[in-house]
């Protein structure tokens, strides 16, 4: 009995720390988006660095968060990451793919250097490519872009690789450019991803 109530101590001991640790880092909710503190990505840990909420208008588009191996408070700072990197938006208004795709695009070639970008080009190609033939994305659809070394950036919609890998490096950079260049698709989205915010402010029409 003595051995029995020692044992259960000693769990008991264990657990209190990771129990605190969990409480300290709970799931972020944006509007119904559920956003974890930390994924696992080609098995490596990635933490959440920040989240938010794209408006357009005063009406809420979807919700996005960049996960990063460390905390990054600056767009270059994530732009030099090494290791794998996500960003994960869930959907919270049915919206045209293919615009979207148009809109990703323009994102891309106004705030990616010249250069870059057009080393780009056959990635934004072939995800325009992917956004014409899906359509449409439904509210609660989750859209993922990974960065995996030595693999390049991944797509996957609700889970599911969608197209073969993007090997140019220069790609994934590009596109984080659209949340987190010098014209963002919104500024404050960009100040949550960055871990200045935690929600987004709705922009002027």
């Amino acid at each position: 009995m003595q051995r029995r109530a020692a044992i259960q101590v000693l769990i008991a001991t264990t657990l209190a720390p990771m129990s605190t640790l969990h409480a300290q880092a709970p799931a972020l909710d944006l509007a119904g988006a559920r956003f974890e503190p930390a994924v696992q990505v080609a098995g490596s840990r990635l933490t959440l660095n920040g989240a938010g909420i794209r408006y357009k208008a005063i009406f809420k588009v979807y919700a996005a968060g960049l996960y990063l191996p460390a905390k990054a408070g600056t767009p270059e700072a994530v732009y030099a990451a090494t290791g794998p990197r996500r960003m994960h938006i869930v959907m919270l208004r049915d919206i045209d793919a293919n615009e979207l795709g148009k809109l990703f695009t323009q994102g891309m070639e106004k705030n990616s250097p010249r250069e870059q970008f057009s080393r780009s080009i056959n990635g934004t190609l072939r995800l325009a490519d992917l956004f014409a033939r899906r359509k449409r994305l439904a509210a609660g659809e989750t859209f993922s872009v990974d960065w995996l070394p030595g693999t390049g950036t991944l797509v996957l919609i609700n889970g599911k690789p969608e197209i073969e890998p993007i090997r140019e490096p220069e790609f994934f950079n590009s596109l984080m450019s659209i949340w987190l260049g010098a014209s963002p698709a919104d500024a404050g989205l960009k100040d949550a991803l960055l871990g200045r915010s935690t929600a987004a402010r709705p922009n002027e029409p």
